[in-house]
């Protein structure tokens, strides 16, 4: 892992440490990740996803994606609050292609989860 993403995630910890443990004031935040029209992966956080995925689309989200429209939503993770989910920002960006395909790959799965699996989603 790179030294600012481990420096970031210490952090995160400590700020993750200090909040309520209920998260009662925070809103609900989401990992995401796009796939590009060039085949690339594209990862973030937002607390409306399908809003950000709008804006990506319109090229109106980020340098990285305006100029690698269409993008698609091929994941999407709770976690809670947004230092949590930037933690698990900076935690996923570390990881390779490979393991980023995977990730995605686990949770996309046709037909329905047996119960009481976590399997699906998103």
């Amino acid at each position: 892992m790179k030294p600012n993403y481990r420096r970031m995630l210490r952090g995160m910890k400590a700020v993750r440490e200090a909040a309520a443990p209920d998260g009662s004031r925070e809103a609900r935040w989401f990992l995401y990740i796009l796939k590009c029209r060039d085949g690339t992966l594209y990862t973030g956080i937002s607390n409306d996803v399908d809003r950000r995925l709008k804006a990506h689309q319109d090229g109106k989200a980020s340098r990285y994606t305006r100029t690698r429209c269409p993008v698609e939503l091929v994941y999407k993770e709770s976690c809670g609050s947004r230092p949590l989910a930037l933690a698990r920002e900076c935690a996923v960006k570390s990881l390779s292609r490979r393991r980023k395909e995977e990730l995605v790959s686990s949770r996309v799965r046709p037909g329905p989860a047996p119960a009481g699996s976590r399997r699906g989603r998103p």
